[in-house]
């Protein structure tokens, strides 16, 4: 049974609902990177797009289109389907970013050689603030939190 993002949506706002559409966005990107990095595999098949405000899965997006504050229990998802190794890393992932607001956690998805700038920058938008369905590639995530996880390690 494979999780999806609306699954590891619906485990974050279990544990720290309510948060705005925007924190939980980001916090799904950061559980996704520092799960590639820890456990080498995708914590759900849905790929990122490099949006203005950063990374955004649009099957996400769907659920709380138009939506500011987000409830436990308001996105489609099964939290049971994590196995144990996605909800560890999405656990670790919340201990760390929980403290931060919306604002801040998506500034953090802006640094220079992230994958969000390496797509904004494929799709010629590294300086304009229109949205883009250009997708963040797996293998620049892996290596961006795979450096990070090796820095802080």
């Amino acid at each position: 049974m494979t999780a999806n993002v609306q699954d590891v949506a619906a485990y974050i706002l279990r544990k720290e609902a309510p948060m705005s559409a925007m924190k939980l966005q980001k916090l799904c990107y950061f559980a996704y990177g520092y799960h590639m990095a820890w456990e080498d595999r995708q914590l759900f098949p849905e790929r990122f797009e490099a949006w203005a405000n950063g990374p955004v899965v649009y099957e996400l997006y769907d659920q709380h289109r138009g939506r500011f504050r987000i409830e436990k229990g308001e996105i489609d998802g099964d939290p049971a389907k994590l196995d144990e190794g996605e909800r560890e890393s999405v656990d670790l992932v919340l201990e760390s970013f929980k403290v931060y607001s919306a604002h801040e956690l998506s500034a953090m998805t802006h640094q220079p050689g992230g994958p969000w700038l390496a797509a904004r920058q494929r799709a010629g938008l590294e300086d304009d603030l229109r949205r883009t369905n250009e997708e963040l590639l797996d293998a620049e995530i892996a290596d961006f939190f795979g450096a990070l996880v090796d820095r802080d390690g």
